[in-house]
């Protein structure tokens, strides 16, 4: 199997596009767009990777056992996200015979317990 070429200025072209896309990620972590801003970091971080993945790694033209495998790997990590994500949301939760409760509704204000 014949490997292919790929044109050196299509690795400068990947390349400005990647610092474009780090400068792009600096002016947007000084912008306030609230709970937003998580998702066009993460964003902008998944289309670099792409990119690298892609053309850097030649991805883009590798076999579909390559691609299926990668898929894979992606699939497997977003699993774990998935569980490690559950696992932290659900932590600051506690049982009582009540029903389910947050701790901070649980636990006394400090600032209102008195020493005896």
């Amino acid at each position: 199997m014949a490997s292919h070429i790929v044109p050196l200025k299509m690795y400068f072209l990947i390349f400005v596009a990647l610092l474009a896309m780090t400068a792009l990620t600096i002016q947007v972590a000084f912008v306030n767009l609230g709970h937003l801003n998580i998702y066009v970091a993460m964003t902008i971080a998944v289309i670099k990777a792409l990119l690298v993945v892609m053309f850097f790694m030649h991805l883009r033209y590798s076999s579909s056992l390559t691609k299926l495998f990668v898929a894979a790997g992606v699939l497997w990590f977003a699993i774990l996200i998935a569980l490690t994500t559950s696992d932290y949301f659900t932590r600051p939760w506690q049982t009582r015979p009540d029903g389910w409760v947050a701790i901070e509704e649980s636990t006394p204000d400090p600032r209102h317990v008195t020493a005896h």
